[in-house]
């Protein structure tokens, strides 16, 4: 069995594949489902020797099956948000201290201690609903900084506003993580000159506003809020683990998370750095469900290891779907 400070202590290639293909070799004896789906593409457990080798689980799956690896107690389960007669994905977890685990360690290390923040959530959507793993780590995060000021923000756009101008003009380091709707909702009632906040978008416009493309977003938001850069958070109902993205809409993983850019034409191929295909995630918190994921996201993989989103899959693009069903 790999043990969850051996993923939290990844810290080069080597290591990461070692135990990339550990934990595959463990979910194909262990989740029924994935091994069915690696079965069905003939893929030979004993032949897999490289990350490239191993099947990615398409990410409907967690909307149609019970993705789990192992006989665990399931500790909750996390859903997404979807539209009404639309399945939703359901992620069984059986051991929440890996997130905790995973979205503190990966916080620590791309802004620091989380005790130098005012946490303030504008997350409207993801409050009005049950089994948010978004908000599941936000609350956490505003417990864990410790500060009075922090909070949730549901519809109180103009409470918001004025801690916002307070704190930020006292000095105090301010982190605002808002649903992208609501963030334009809130610079529609007010210019802001911040200079002390760092303004994160968790994506998303929930059916509420027309979609934008994240130059014309990100240039509408740092105007609004009146910062040079806007941060943005890659996580999923799917996974445990997050990317961030100081701006320009470049995202970097934690150390137990990888990215590889796979063919829109063909799902088992992969494509060059800076050219645009499916993204299929490694996220190796997830070793009690499944760590190989085949999102609906398109982007594109930087030779430096960064990643840009640039889109979804209409589902008219994804070929090869038969090669995707498992019963």
């Amino acid at each position: 069995m790999i043990a969850a400070a051996d993923i939290f202590s990844i810290s080069n290639q080597k290591q990461f594949e070692k135990i990339a293909l550990k934990v595959f070799r463990f979910q194909y004896d262990n989740n029924e489902v994935y091994r069915q789906f690696c079965q069905h593409l003939k893929v030979d457990k004993q032949q897999v020797k490289s990350l490239l080798q191993i099947p990615f689980l398409p990410i409907q799956f967690f909307k149609s099956h019970q993705i789990i690896s192992g006989n665990d107690a399931i500790e909750t389960t996390f859903t997404s948000s979807g539209t009404t007669g639309i399945a939703t994905s359901q992620h069984l977890v059986t051991d929440l201290s890996l997130y905790e685990s995973s979205y503190r360690q990966a916080f620590s290390q791309f802004y620091g201690n989380i005790e130098d923040y005012v946490v303030l959530a504008l997350l409207p959507s993801y409050l009005e609903r049950e089994g948010s793993s978004l908000i599941y780590m936000v609350k956490d995060l505003i417990e864990r900084s410790n500060h009075p000021e922090s909070g949730f923000y549901l519809h109180n756009l103009d409470e918001l506003t004025a801690k916002l101008i307070n704190l930020d003009q006292s000095g105090q380091n301010v982190i605002l993580i808002g649903v992208t709707y609501a963030l334009l909702d809130l610079i529609d009632k007010q210019k802001f000159a911040l200079h002390n906040t760092i303004i994160m978008e968790t994506g998303g416009m929930k059916g509420k506003r027309k979609e934008l493309i994240r130059e014309e977003l990100h240039e509408i938001l740092c105007c609004g809020f009146g910062v040079s850069q806007i941060h943005s958070e890659y996580g999923m109902t799917e996974l445990l683990s997050q990317a961030y993205s100081f701006g320009e809409g470049v995202f970097e993983c934690p150390p137990w998370m990888q990215i590889l850019i796979r063919d829109t034409e063909d799902a088992l191929q992969y494509i060059a750095d800076g050219k645009t295909g499916g993204i299929n995630v490694i996220d190796l918190a997830n070793i009690n469900s499944c760590c190989f994921i085949a999102t609906q996201d398109l982007g594109k993989k930087n030779p430096n290891a960064t990643f840009e989103v640039l889109g979804r899959f209409d589902s008219s693009d994804i070929r090869g779907c038969n090669l995707m069903v498992v019963g």
